[in-house]
């Protein structure tokens, strides 16, 4: 476990996705891998207000359905650390997310809520006071960001400094080998300032990190093939190639190696990967235990450059 900077929250170094409960991963196969990945010794599950409405028929919050009925039937809610998303930022927004996040979650706190999106038409002044209300009635602990912009989440952190109320200690950005170019950009220098703890979202890019999409081919019918499609180039097969070196190596999964990458970045607590079975989780959760070498770690952030 590793405590989140100017916190109390000690969160294991997977985290585990969410946004596949109600879409490829029904009620019962979601409650599984639930029970999974908490006897695994996880204990830091993801979610947002709008998983998954993008499934025919969903609109939204059904991810949200599901791990709160999984909290009720298991009594689990002490053993972990519930992070949730929601949208828009004004006042008014905000206080209707968090109601009807808690009545889906079945609990009466949110350890971690996340500005999914930056909200430019919301003062900032507003949404700081409105999230740091929340912390104030208990209703959530912590506050965290997700897609800003380094100018407006420096801003964020600034006001929120201004009025007194409780920061942004966390921060959820798109970030994998393949996709690094905006965390280790002008992100780099305010998060390492800031001490924010950093958990990457697509840590796997769509599947791609895995290593089961090597051809065209083998993206017919995926869910995410179209997303993962987008690396079939010189560079995804320079860490594709990078990944099987250290994979044979350590006699581990592909999967295994690009999360351990990710654990040997600055900032970075916990990778977020999502299971849609329990046979998937193993190779999630050996990410922490799996050491690599300096050299290893720089021939993949090398052949990802």
């Amino acid at each position: 476990m590793t405590l989140i900077a100017r916190t109390d929250l000690d969160v294991s170094p997977l985290c585990l996705g969410g946004n596949v409960f109600g879409w490829t991963a029904n009620e019962q196969e979601s409650m599984a891998v639930l029970d999974a990945y908490v006897e695994a010794g996880g204990n830091f599950i993801d979610t947002a207000e709008g998983y998954s409405h993008w499934v025919p028929g969903n609109v939204g919050g059904e991810s949200e359905t599901i791990i709160g009925n999984w909290l009720k039937r298991r009594g689990r809610r002490d053993d972990v650390v519930i992070a949730t998303k929601l949208k828009g930022l004004s006042r008014d927004s905000i206080r209707q997310s968090v109601e009807a996040s808690l009545r889906r979650l079945r609990t009466d706190h949110i350890d971690l809520y996340y500005a999914h999106y930056d909200d430019p038409d919301a003062p900032q002044e507003e949404t700081a006071a409105a999230f740091g209300e929340l912390v104030t009635e208990g209703k959530v602990r912590h506050l965290a960001a997700s897609n800003f912009t380094p100018d407006r989440l420096a801003g964020a952190l600034r006001i929120a400094d201004e009025l007194g109320v409780a920061r942004y200690v966390a921060l959820q950005p798109h970030y994998n080998l393949v996709e690094r170019e905006i965390v280790e950009g002008e992100l780099a220098a305010l998060v390492a300032r800031e001490d924010l703890a950093v958990f990457p979202y697509y840590s796997l890019a769509s599947g791609f990190l895995t290593g089961k999409y090597r051809t065209a081919d083998d993206l017919a019918g995926r869910e995410r093939g179209d997303r993962a499609g987008g690396y079939l180039n010189e560079r995804g097969f320079r860490v594709l190639d990078a990944l099987d070196r250290v994979s044979a190596a350590h006699d581990a999964p592909i999967t295994t190696v690009a999360l351990a990458w990710l654990l040997s970045r600055p900032n970075v607590l916990a990778p977020i990967a999502s299971a849609r079975s329990v046979e998937q989780l193993p190779a999630l959760m050996a990410a922490a235990d799996l050491k690599l070498t300096e050299a290893e770690v720089d021939d993949l952030t090398t052949a990802s450059a």
